[in-house]
């Protein structure tokens, strides 16, 4: 089958092909399968496009076998899928289907599909079969596979996720079952992506030939997929009991440090005692720094480190097939540092001198305690500090940091660290500015936990930050929105707020009108009792305005408000909304934040800018719009206190005089969407 990409290098002899022992597999064919209106997408053709791009200038292109792409057959696909499921995959992009199409999409959870969705899944799953197959043959040492869409959430008869088919599962699933002739008998998966891998996990759970390891964004189950799946107490069942290794970081922000120590201390003693005769990497790289869905601060050189640990086994038989991962610059910079790791080149240049979450080691010691009588390398006590002993890295021990903002002779070099991720993720003209600010911040305190009982060091970061807040609705009112910041509450709620960590009262005050939909929906609130809450629809119109309150707050007290405003505490283990989502949110202009799902307010919706500064509001997801206008969630009038507070704020800005107000209330009430 004919790849789409650009002709294989000109090789001057036989032998130079022979002793080529990477291979890489790229077709162009796969990015057909996009949004069907052409709308954003973090799942898009530009992912595996910037991946291409950034090997062929940097000439890896030529020291590796590039292969073509191959469609996999159906009878490999259900070793893991229902044959229905393969089914409704393989018709669904047929002519037939058009009216259908985005029905069944909104059948699944977090799915699109177009005309091209069905070409690019066959292609995906087949070229890591084919990938996988040249590997255990021999002809190749390792290879990668530069896929999409991805497949480590896909169950046997769903789609999720933005994922199709499982691609790493059917690829082990048929060297173990379809090509026993080729000896590979145990088979390691390591899922780097951030999110947890539940597809594969449930395909594998109850055989012991497939030792499958996640590490992945837990926050309690309540991290994309949510539920308990991903929790480190699922260690498989039957004759799998112990084969399914979960490690579940409470939080975002993890980086470099947090994922060596999780090698160190507990996938490479198990990989050594499992012995596996080949390894498949889901490859995500959402947990990379930028990523505006991951939240975490993986660098290049992270990957390149945790890749060369993993060569030392399977005789350096490995195949990497690509997950997740929405910044185009960081999925391109990782996914080359992970082939140059595998070309056996000079290790990139990179440090990891910082240090882990206190909550890291909370977990490894949580993994090890549930499964050490599988693994008894694990049973050995954890030592106090989690040092490598591998010369490879730098030492990383684990420790509480204090809460001090003191900068110390060493806050120059740890700037230029940061200074250096930060630019590696190509940020938008606002976030550069904001760097600026940060100029003296210690690159260890904006990454680490602080003691259980003080401060967390993200705040250190982001109350540099200032941004507008945009107030449609009772916030409007100052005295209402002060609860957010300095507690208590006004006449008409029911229960006070907590406030924020930072009490410091708004910089400054703007008002401004803006085109977009007020409406009020739900029935019934905690905090006002009886009645509808306003809402902002997400998506603006012309035809629309709506009087907005701006308040120039830090992005610390930003992240204090959305916890408030979603029934969140605001001692969060690690900010919601950091400057990863801020650079995606002014690219995209929404951001659903995952671990509010289910909240009301959950997402970030950008505004524009006001002084040079972003403003950024928050109002229901576009889901919730839906539900809104069929009528599964209701639209409902505010109750009397509630429209005071809004009444009180209208007259107080100098924005309407008190019947006017009353009207642009009860008008905005009485509309559907």
């Amino acid at each position: 089958m004919e790849t789409a990409t650009t002709s294989k290098p000109n090789l001057p002899n036989d032998q130079e092909e022979s002793s080529k022992q990477v291979g890489l597999i790229y077709d162009e064919r796969m990015c057909k399968h996009s949004t069907p209106d052409g709308e954003d997408h973090p799942e898009n053709p530009l992912r595996i496009k910037a991946i291409w791009n950034k090997l062929q200038s940097a000439r890896i292109t030529q020291r590796c076998v590039v292969l073509s792409g191959k469609e996999a057959e159906d009878k490999h696909i259900a070793l893991v899928h229902t044959q229905r499921y393969i089914d409704l995959i393989k018709k669904v992009s047929s002519k037939r289907y058009d009216s259908r199409r985005e029905k069944i999409a909104s059948e699944f959870n977090s799915i699109y599909l177009n005309e091209g969705s069905t070409e690019a899944a066959y292609l995906a799953a087949g070229s890591v079969i084919e990938a996988s197959e040249r590997v255990a043959r021999g002809e190749l040492k390792s290879a990668v596979a530069i896929v999409r869409p991805p497949g480590h959430h896909a169950e046997a008869d769903e789609a999720m996720g933005f994922c199709l088919y499982n691609n790493v599962a059917i690829a082990a699933s048929f060297l173990l079952n379809e090509r026993p002739d080729l000896g590979i008998q145990r088979i390691l998966i390591v899922d780097w992506d951030v999110h947890h891998g539940n597809g594969t996990q449930k395909m594998f759970y109850k055989d012991p030939r497939v030792l499958f390891f996640s590490v992945h964004r837990f926050d309690f189950g309540t991290f994309y997929p949510t539920g308990d799946d991903g929790s480190h107490t699922m260690i498989g069942e039957g004759l799998g009991t112990g084969y399914n290794i979960n490690v579940p970081w409470e939080h975002g922000q993890c980086g470099d440090a947090d994922y060596f120590a999780v090698w160190e201390h507990i996938l490479i003693p198990v990989a050594r005692e499992f012995a596996p005769d080949m390894i498949l990497i889901s490859g995500g790289f959402d947990a990379a720094v930028g990523d505006p869905l991951g939240g975490c601060r993986i660098t290049p050189y992270g990957y390149s480190v945790m890749m060369n640990k993993l060569m030392k086994f399977a005789q350096g038989k490995i195949v990497m097939a690509l997950e997740g991962g929405y910044n185009l610059d960081s999925i391109a910079n990782s996914v080359l540092a992970c082939v140059t790791a595998l070309l056996e080149d000079r290790p990139i240049i990179g440090s990891s001198e910082v240090y882990p979450f206190e909550s890291t080691r909370r977990v490894i010691k949580a993994v090890r305690g549930e499964l050490s009588v599988f693994w008894p390398t694990l049973s050995d006590e954890l030592p106090n500090d989690l040092v490598l002993t591998n010369k490879e890295t730098a030492p990383v021990e684990l420790i509480s940091r204090s809460d001090s903002d003191a900068e110390s002779d060493e806050d120059v070099n740890a700037q230029s660290q940061l200074s250096e991720a930060l630019s590696e993720v190509n940020r938008v003209d606002v976030v550069q500015n904001i760097i600026q600010d940060l100029s003296m911040l210690k690159v260890d305190e904006a990454t680490n936990d602080h003691d259980a009982d003080g401060p967390l060091l993200w705040r250190s970061v982001l109350s540099k930050i200032d941004i507008w807040y945009g107030s449609f609705g009772s916030n409007m009112w100052k005295p209402r929105f002060l609860c957010y910041i300095e507690g208590g509450k006004v006449d008409g709620m029911q229960k006070p707020c907590s406030g924020s960590m930072d009490r410091s009262s708004p910089k400054s005050i703007v008002w401004k009108s803006v085109p977009h939909q007020l409406f009020f929906g739900r029935s019934h609130t905690s905090t006002w009792g009886p009645g509808g809450v306003a809402f902002l629809h997400p998506q603006s119109s012309n035809t629309e305005r709506s009087y907005m309150c701006l308040y120039k707050i830090t992005l610390e007290q930003f992240n204090d408000i959305l916890l408030q405003e979603n029934g969140q505490n605001v001692s969060a283990a690690s900010s919601l909304f950091d400057l990863s989502a801020l650079e995606s949110v002014t690219k995209s202009n929404f951001l659903t934040l995952e671990a509010l799902k289910g909240g009301w307010y959950s997402n970030v919706v950008y505004m524009g800018k006001e002084e040079g500064l972003p403003i950024l509001t928050m109002t229901c997801p576009f889901l919730d719009v839906e539900s809104f206008s069929t009528g599964k969630l209701p639209l409902k009038e505010p109750s009397k206190c509630y429209m005071d507070t809004l009444v009180k704020g209208l007259v107080a800005g100098k924005q309407l005089s008190e019947d006017e107000a009353i009207a642009y209330i009860n008008n905005a009430s009485a509309r559907s969407l």
